[in-house]
C-alpha cells in the first residue's frame, strides 16, 4: 500500500482519487492539501501562513473573552470569533477529514477535526443551554489549538521546502531553445525539437542542450555542476558533452546524441526521484504503527472520556476535555515523516557530493557494509595511462624516439597513444612524417619514414629485432616490477628505445582508503590485470589483499565466498566486465564514468570519479539510518509517554483539574513532535561538511556544498 509523500500515511490506490503522475511515477496524497504541499509548496505555505494570520489575533481575541464571561454577550462574541478559527482557518482539516473517508484511510486531519469540534460543538451548546451543560465553554481550547497546529504545519512546510533536493527543478538547468545547424546556417529551435543526430551549435558562454559529441570546434567547459571538477574541462573533437554545462570562449559544434528521459539529467532526476521514495526495511514498523494508529487514538479517546465521566465521576465538560486532550495530543505524522525526511535530506546531501542511491533499500544495505572490494584499472587507477619512463638505445636521442613513436602513434586510435603524443605535446616534440601507417592487430603499429620501416610492438608481441631487447632488459625489468607496461620502437630492426606507460591513480584514492579505515572498513583488490601492476597498486595505497588476474566469473564468486562468511560487501567498478560483480555484492558502487552497464549494475552511483565517494556514501548512509531509527525511537517514545497523560494518568495526582491546561499543551507537543523529526533530518545537511573536497552538483533550490 503506497504513502502519502507529505504527511507518510497510508493510502489505498483502489479507493484514492487523489494521485499524481509525475516522471512515469504515480504518486498518492491522503488529503488535497497534502497533495498541494507536493505540487506548488510555495502556494501551500503561503496558504497556511493567510489562514494563521487570521487564526492567531481572532483565538488571542476568544481566549481573552473566554475567560471574561461577564456580560453573557461576551461568550457570544468569543462564540463568533471561535467559530471563524474553527471554520475558516481550520477548512482544510475538514477537508482532509472528508478525504480520509472517502478513501477509507484515517490522517491526521480527522483526529484535529473530530477534537476541536468536540470542543467548539460542547461550547456552543452550553452556551445556548446553559441550563443543560454545566462546567464552562472550551473557545479557547478549539481556537488555540488550530492556531498551535496551523504554526506547527507553517513551520513543517518551510522546513520541507528547505529539506527538498528539488528534483523537479533540474529542468531549468538546460536552455529553453537550442541553435540546430542546417545547411550551413544554424537556427533556434525550442529544446522539445531536438532530434538524436542534430547538428547542434553552443555559442561562447552558453550552455550545451544535449548530450552529445563534439564534431567541431576546440573551447573549455564547466562541468562542476555534474562532475565536481572546479577547473574548466577542454573540449575538442570526439570529445562527450553533458547538457547543462557552461561553454567558454570557443564555439563548438556538437551532434547529439541523448536527448530527453535519456540525457544524463533526466536519468540523474530519475535516480533521485528513486532514491526519495524509496521504502528501506526501517519504515515497515513505522508504516505499521501508522496504518493503525488514528483509529486506535480514537477508541482511545473515547474509552478514557467514558471511564473517567461513567466510572470516576468526572463532569460531562471534563469528559470533553479528555476525549480533546487524547486526539490532539497523538501525532501520527511523527511516524510517517520518520523515514522519508531522513531519506529526503539524505539524497540531497549525497546528490551534492556526486553521490546518487537507487531506490529500495540501497541506503540501509549501504549502511552495513564492512568490506569493500574494488576493481583496479579505471576504478582506482585512471582511464588514462601516461608515459613512465623511457630507455633510449646508444647512438640515439630521447627526442628522437618520442618523434617516431608519436609520428606511428598520431594515426592510432590506441590508449596508449594519446600518451605518446601528450609526452611529445608536453616536450614541444614536433611528431615525425610516417607514411603508410598500419595497426598490427594486437601487437602494435608500423610505418615507414623516408624509405625506412617504423615498428613500435607491444610486450610479449616480439619484434623485428627481438633479441636486441636485453641491453634494455634492466629498464624493462624495472617497469615490470613497478607494475608498468612496456612498448619498444624499432626502425629498419635496430632497436631505438623502449616507453613504460604507467596508469596512475585516480586523485583521492590514498584518502579514500584512509576514510574507510577511520570507518573500520578495509579495502581489498580484485582485477583482471597482472599479479606485478596489482601488487604496485596494493602497495601504494597499503592494502593487504590484491588478488590479478581474475575473470568476471572469479570476482563473481570471491564476492560470494566474502559474503558467505558473514561480511557486507560492496564492489566498486566501472567496466563492463565489472556488470556481474557489481550485481553480486551486497552494494554494487558503479563510478559513474563507466559503462552504461555498471552504471545500470549498481545501487549506488558516483557521478564524479573519485574513490572518495565510497566512504562519504557509507558514512552518509550510516546517517541517514541513525536519523531514521532516532526519529522513529523520538515518535514512540512521545506518543508512548504522552498519550497515557492525555487518557488520564495525572489525575490521581493533580485531579481533573489538570484538563484547564492539556488540550492546548497537547496541541503545542504535537507541534513540536513532527517538527522535530524534520529538524532532526535537516542535521543531516552537516553531514561530511568538513571532510567535504570534492564537490558534486548542487542541485537546483537547495544550498550548495561548503
Amino acid at each position: 500500500m503506497p504513502t502519502d509523500p507529505v504527511c507518510g500515511m497510508h493510502v489505498d490506490e483502489r479507493t484514492s482519487s487523489l494521485l499524481l503522475v509525475r516522471d512515469n511515477r504515480t504518486y498518492y496524497f491522503c488529503s488535497q492539501a497534502c497533495r498541494e504541499s507536493f505540487t506548488a509548496p510555495e502556494v501551500a505555505e503561503i496558504r497556511t501562513a493567510r489562514r494563521l494570520g487570521v487564526a492567531v489575533p481572532l483565538a488571542a481575541g476568544a481566549t481573552v473573552l473566554t475567560y471574561l464571561a461577564h456580560p453573557a454577550v461576551v461568550l457570544y462574541i468569543a462564540a463568533v470569533l471561535a467559530a471563524a478559527v474553527q471554520f475558516y482557518s481550520g477548512w482544510d482539516f475538514y477537508v482532509g477529514t472528508v478525504d480520509s473517508i472517502r478513501s477509507r484511510i484515517a490522517n491526521m486531519d480527522v483526529l484535529i477535526a473530530v477534537g476541536t469540534s468536540a470542543a467548539f460543538g460542547y461550547s456552543l451548546v452550553a452556551l445556548a443551554f446553559p441550563g443543560a451543560l454545566k462546567g464552562g465553554v472550551f473557545f479557547d481550547a478549539s481556537t488555540l489549538i488550530i492556531t498551535l497546529i496551523l504554526t506547527g504545519n507553517l513551520l513543517e512546510q518551510r522546513t520541507r521546502r528547505h529539506a527538498g533536493s528539488s528534483l523537479r527543478d533540474l529542468d531549468q538547468l538546460l536552455p529553453r531553445e537550442a541553435l540546430r545547424v542546417e545547411g550551413g546556417s544554424s537556427r533556434s529551435v525550442p529544446r522539445e525539437e531536438i532530434r538524436v543526430g542534430d547538428r547542434l551549435r553552443v555559442l561562447p558562454g552558453g550552455i550545451v542542450p544535449a548530450d552529445g559529441i563534439v564534431l567541431e570546434g576546440r573551447s573549455e567547459l564547466d562541468e562542476a555542476l555534474w562532475t565536481g571538477e572546479s577547473l574548466p574541462v577542454p573540449k575538442g573533437p570526439g570529445e562527450t558533452v553533458i547538457a547543462g554545462a557552461r561553454n567558454g570562449t570557443g564555439s563548438l559544434d556538437i551532434e547529439a546524441r541523448s536527448i530527453g528521459p535519456d540525457s544524463f539529467v533526466a536519468q540523474i532526476a530519475e535516480l533521485l526521484s528513486d532514491a526519495e521514495a524509496s521504502r528501506i526495511p526501517l519504515r515497515r514498523l513505522a508504516d505499521r504503527i501508522a496504518s493503525a494508529f488514528v483509529p486506535v487514538v480514537l477508541t482511545l479517546a473515547i474509552a478514557a472520556a467514558l471511564g473517567w465521566t461513567l466510572l470516576a465521576g468526572a463532569s460531562l465538560a471534563t469528559g470533553v476535555l479528555i476525549f480533546v486532550s487524547v486526539v490532539i495530543i497523538a501525532c501520527p505524522c511523527a511516524f510517517g515523516i520518520a523515514t522519508p525526511a531522513a531519506i529526503l535530506v539524505g539524497t540531497g546531501r549525497a546528490a551534492e557530493e556526486g553521490i546518487l542511491f537507487r531506490g529500495g533499500d540501497s541506503i540501509e544495505r549501504t549502511a552495513r557494509v564492512n568490506l569493500v572490494v574494488s576493481d583496479k584499472t579505471g576504478t582506482l587507477t585512471s582511464d588514462v595511462p601516461s608515459v613512465a619512463s623511457t630507455w633510449v638505445a646508444p647512438g640515439r636521442s630521447r627526442s628522437e624516439l618520442l618523434a617516431l613513436s608519436a609520428g606511428l602513434e598520431a594515426h592510432s586510435e590506441h590508449v596508449y597513444a594519446r600518451a605518446v603524443l601528450e609526452m611529445a605535446r608536453s616536450e614541444a616534440i614536433a611528431p615525425a612524417s610516417v607514411e603508410d601507417v598500419r595497426a598490427v592487430p594486437g601487437a602494435g603499429v608500423e610505418g615507414t619514414i623516408a624509405g625506412r620501416h617504423l615498428s613500435l610492438r607491444s610486450e610479449g608481441s616480439g619484434g623485428p629485432g627481438s633479441d636486441s631487447l636485453q641491453a634494455a632488459r634492466g629498464s624493462i625489468d624495472a617497469a615490470v616490477a613497478r607494475g608498468e607496461s612496456w612498448s619498444a620502437l624499432w626502425q629498419d630492426g635496430q632497436l631505438v628505445g623502449v616507453l613504460s606507460f604507467a596508469t596512475p591513480l585516480r586523485p583521492g584514492s590514498i584518502e579514500a582508503v584512509r576514510e574507510l579505515a577511520e570507518l573500520g572498513i578495509p579495502l581489498q583488490i580484485v582485477t583482471g590485470d597482472r599479479a606485478e601492476a596489482a601488487a604496485q597498486v596494493a602497495r601504494t595505497l597499503g592494502v593487504s589483499v590484491a588478488r590479478a588476474r581474475a575473470s568476471p566469473e572469479e570476482k563473481l564468486a570471491y564476492l560470494r565466498e566474502q559474503r558467505a562468511s558473514g561480511k557486507a560487501v560492496a564492489f566498486v567498478g566501472d567496466g563492463i566486465n565489472d556488470a556481474a560483480a557489481l550485481a553480486g555484492a551486497d552494494v554494487g558502487i558503479a563510478i559513474g564514468t563507466g559503462a552504461e552497464i555498471a552504471r545500470d549494475s549498481g545501487q549506488v552511483l558516483l557521478v564524479r570519479p573519485d574513490l572518495r565517494g565510497v566512504p562519504r556514501a557509507i558514512r552518509l548512509s550510516r546517517a541517514v539510518v541513525g536519523k531514521v531509527r532516532g526519529n522513529l525511537t523520538w515518535a514512540i517514545g512521545y506518543n508512548a509517554v504522552l498519550l497515557p497523560i492525555a487518557a488520564g494518568a495525572l489525575v490521581p495526582f493533580l485531579g481533573f483539574g489538570v484538563y484547564t491546561v492539556l488540550p492546548i499543551a497537547g496541541a503545542i507537543a504535537m507541534a513540536i513532535s513532527s517538527t522535530t523529526v524534520l529538524l532532526n533530518s535537516l542535521s543531516l545537511r552537516r553531514v561530511l561538511r568538513p571532510r567535504a573536497r570534492a564537490r558534486g552538483f548542487p542541485l537546483p533550490g537547495g544550498s550548495a556544498p561548503s
